[in-house]
């Protein structure tokens, strides 16, 4: 069975954004790049809240290709576009995209049916509204959380639509140098 992998910046304090969606706190580097890599070798599919997708859509899929591009930005444009991609969505109904699938009816039962089929894992980056619905039904398998030394009171938390407690296994952490914290956690 494929895992469903969410990856995602937080704040010290649980913060995904700020009060007003800001995601200006969040450090991004080459190294952070390249530890961040390995989690999309492993995935096929990436799987997106609808507002992440259309932010996404608008910059990658031509990102390797610009004058100057990053390292960064041509590999990940690569698999960008060669991955199957997921949006959760109740009002978005039709992607009219190749390699598009839109799930909101049944969330639960398609992203169930999504991790049987064989491939690698499904990776979600962001979306914290389509990961609070994943987790209101305990489909994260393992959360990769990067965690940014910064401290900002109040915002979009990360956990919310826990209804149970879910016990969780600390599989591995890295310091990068910029102070970030990567810690990767899997069910029990």
């Amino acid at each position: 069975m494929r895992k469903l992998i969410l990856s995602m910046h937080i704040s010290l304090d649980g913060f995904v954004a700020g009060p007003k969606g800001e995601m200006n706190w969040i450090h991004v580097d080459d190294e952070l790049f390249e530890y961040s890599g390995m989690l999309t070798d492993a995935a096929d599919t990436a799987l997106y809240g609808r507002v992440t997708y259309e932010m996404m859509d608008n910059y990658w899929p031509t990102a390797g290709e610009q004058p100057g591009a990053s390292k960064h930005d041509i590999q990940h444009s690569g698999w960008y576009n060669s991955v199957k991609k997921v949006v959760v969505s109740n009002s978005w109904k039709e992607a009219n995209r190749p390699n598009v699938q839109v799930v909101g009816d049944n969330l639960a039962e398609q992203i169930r049916s999504l991790k049987e089929e064989p491939g690698k894992n499904i990776q979600i980056f962001g979306s914290p509204g389509a990961c609070h619905s994943l987790m209101q039904y305990q489909l994260i398998d393992e959360y990769w959380l990067f965690i940014n030394p910064v401290l900002l009171g109040s915002g979009t938390p990360l956990f919310r639509n826990i209804n149970e407690i879910e016990y969780l296994k600390l599989l591995e952490t890295t310091v990068l140098a910029s102070g970030v914290l990567g810690v990767h956690y899997g069910r029990k």
